[in-house]
């Protein structure tokens, strides 16, 4: 109730006719670009390639690089927030409030440090498991039930490292494969959310593990 309260309050005209808005957390900017932390850039660069004219997303809006797609027939909209990890709240909710979209039309894709690299979790909503860029989407939003696909990163390679450390270090040659497994299953993820079947989703993507 709070959430709806809140839209109806500050929308703008919803003109474009978007009915979907997919956004993958990260930081921008080419230091951080194979990092842990930008599971959700990769993602999208993915979706825009396959799907989207402006394969770059080089059109800033909402605080955010953008580009429209449209996935398994719904009109999406493919957002990259240029405000780093700890602000993504400001860039989702303004375009939540531009097109007038719920929550449930609105899909998070973003790192998971309790997930070993290769497994991929989808949930329909709930808390933000720790994840700074999810925490300040709920903060702002007041709504956490926000679909979302968490991709595994692994935990500390050791115990007395500093969080921002792990999640901002890049991947190593050794993850590349099973990273790559969790993509490919984090964009059928992605279209077959879209495509209204998040059950489905959650039954086939939730339960693959990668296996040499």
């Amino acid at each position: 109730m709070f959430f709806k309260k809140k839209v109806s309050l500050n929308a703008s005209n919803s003109g474009g006719g978007i009915n979907f808005i997919i956004c993958g957390l990260g930081n921008p900017g080419t230091k951080y670009e194979n990092t842990r932390h930008n599971c959700g850039f990769m993602v999208i660069d993915d979706l825009a390639t396959k799907y989207s004219q402006d394969k770059k997303l080089k059109k800033l809006k909402f605080k955010s690089l953008t580009g429209e797609a449209v996935i398994n027939g719904t009109k999406t909209l493919l957002m990259k927030p240029s405000t780093y990890m700890n602000l993504s709240g400001q860039a989702v909710t303004e375009a939540m409030r531009f097109y007038k979209l719920p929550p449930s039309k609105v899909l998070i894709i973003c790192d998971d440090i309790n997930l070993d690299i290769g497994i991929v979790r989808i949930r329909e909503s709930g808390s933000d498991g720790g994840q700074n860029g999810l925490k300040n989407i709920i903060m702002l939003s007041g709504a956490d039930d926000f679909p979302r696909v968490r991709i595994g990163v692994g935990k500390k390679s050791h115990p007395n490292m500093q969080l921002s450390d792990w999640v901002l270090s890049p991947f190593l040659k050794s993850e590349k494969e099973p990273l790559e497994f969790a993509l490919a299953n984090a964009l059928l993820a992605v279209e077959t959310i879209v495509g209204g079947n998040i059950i489905g989703a959650m039954n086939k993507i939730n339960g693959a593990k990668y296996t040499i």
